[in-house]
């Protein structure tokens, strides 16, 4: 029998087939950070409760951070002889009573900082693809539509099989806080059919999900795209790898069949799973500390100008990392929004439309889909930057690298506010002079993929749900033949 320590160093295993190197895990895994790189905004620097925090991180020496990511870094470690950070210690770092603006934005990061992240999550990304992950999992995150009724009988039915004695592991379930007294999952009558069950079953809530995301080795969703969404929500920074069975209506990201799902279970637990990496943002509402109503500031000015030290002209205002897209619209106003696009520290274009939609690869099908954007393939490592009912017949969808940090504000002299929601949740209000920022996000969405999955999938997806590229084929050529005067056969083309 193992002993704690090695249970412990075993919780995470790359399949013994791959013959990746350790240097290759280092170039992949560690990134940098360098003092003498390009400026950053000092507004943009400043933390919304310690001022002092964005030097403190700047001389950190960080991992991109990303729950499968941590994994392979312990293993990496541990197979150079060194003591590897065990899942249980990592767990405990996390759940100490840290301010949630400790963690490192990638708002922070100079450019070349942001250009390395970036490049060590694609190149961490390839390698996923050709291995797979032998978690040890013993706790488990399950979510549904809590207001489905079908879903939940769905769920409970996965529950059930998951605290079954028959499993060998003893797994600990969580499923929503909202089921403990619901009657159609009926938790006390599924705790009861086993004396095993007793305190496996656990409830989780939003809160547990933001302060102690290491709690969960693994998470199953049961719904649609949408449901992956909100678990993507919940985790705002470290996500477990998350496996979705298809119960919704389009389905990008949802690849596995309910149908299937004690096998597809069973297989992920035993032989270990394909991890796809899926690019996130993160965003934060910066508040001008100008009076709104004094129109004689111009916002170009202050983002592409000097500031004088120690007086910044904007603060933060929250922090929100998303998987699909920002959108900043006109909200209930009834006439059109003004926007004003910044592309690192130069002003890009003032936009009038209903508004502008910022979507990553992986919400191309979503608004950006519906607002005239371009689809993209969910490895490509881009912003795409689409304006909804542009009031100009000039403006085209731009398609951005994932290295820049791009600002969209209300300009001082606007007419009406605007409102930017986030993969369509918390939706906030942007007075004139206020603006986001949108980078790329230090905290990756970690989707399970079926074995043997490609990137010819993205393309079966889009042409099974959305018909891409559908119409009639055109007809051939018909040939006939035709008698000539001279009573021989010609062969003609109709």
């Amino acid at each position: 029998m193992d002993s704690p320590d090695e249970s412990r160093r075993g919780k995470e295993e790359v399949d013994g087939g791959s013959s990746t190197s350790d240097s290759e895990y280092q170039h992949a895994l560690e990134v940098v950070f360098d003092d003498e790189n390009a400026k950053r905004r000092k507004s943009s620097l400043v933390s919304t409760q310690n001022p002092n925090i964005a030097e403190q991180c700047a001389k950190k020496r960080e991992s991109t951070s990303c729950f499968v990511h941590q994994l392979l870094e312990s293993q990496k470690k541990s197979r150079k002889g060194h003591p590897a950070l065990s899942y249980n210690e990592d767990r405990n770092l996390d759940k100490a009573s840290e301010p949630r603006d400790q963690a490192v934005h990638s708002r922070l990061l100079t450019k070349r900082q942001l250009s390395e992240m970036a490049i060590g999550v694609r190149e961490l990304s390839k390698k996923l693809g050709s291995i797979r992950l032998k978690l040890k999992v013993r706790t488990i995150f399950l979510l549904t539509k809590a207001h489905d009724s079908d879903l939940i009988s769905l769920t409970r039915n996965v529950a059930e099989w998951l605290l079954s004695k028959d499993r060998g592991t003893e797994y600990t379930v969580y499923i929503e806080n909202t089921l403990e007294h619901n009657r159609a999952f009926d938790a006390q009558g599924l705790v009861s059919q086993s004396s095993s069950s007793a305190g496996r079953l656990k409830y989780w809530d939003n809160e547990l999900c933001r302060r102690h995301p290491h709690l969960f080795d693994f998470a199953i969703t049961l719904g649609g795209d949408g449901t992956l969404l909100y678990a993507s929500w919940l985790f705002q920074r470290i996500v477990p790898p998350v496996l979705s069975f298809a119960l919704g209506s389009l389905g990008f990201l949802t690849k596995f069949d309910y149908a299937d799902y004690q096998e597809t279970l069973s297989t992920a637990f035993k032989d270990g799973i394909t991890v796809s990496l899926r690019l996130r943002f993160e965003a934060t509402i910066m508040r001008t500390q100008t009076a709104h109503e004094d129109r004689k500031h111009d916002l170009v000015e202050e983002l592409i100008g000097e500031e004088a030290e120690n007086n910044f002209t904007h603060k933060p205002d929250g922090s929100y990392t998303i998987l699909n897209d920002i959108v900043v619209d006109r909200g209930p106003n009834p006439t059109m929004s003004s926007t004003e696009l910044f592309m690192d520290e130069k002003f890009m274009t003032s936009v009038q439309a209903d508004g502008v939609c910022v979507a990553t690869p992986t919400g191309s099908t979503a608004y950006n889909l519906a607002a005239g954007g371009s689809l993209c393939h969910p490895e490509n490592p881009v912003i795409l930057v689409t304006a909804i009912c542009a009031h100009s017949l000039s403006f085209r969808p731009v398609i951005l690298p994932d290295t820049v940090v791009l600002r969209a504000g209300v300009p001082y002299d606007a007419r009406t506010s605007s409102w930017a929601s986030f993969d369509g949740r918390e939706r906030v209000e942007l007075h004139p002079g206020d603006y986001v920022t949108i980078s790329a996000s230090r905290y990756p969405f970690a989707n399970v993929m079926p074995q043997g999955s490609s990137g010819e999938d993205w393309i079966a997806s889009i042409s099974r749900t959305l018909n891409w590229n559908s119409r009639q084929k055109q007809k051939s050529f018909k040939e006939w033949e035709e008698q000539n005067l001279d009573g021989k056969a010609k062969t003609l083309k109709k």
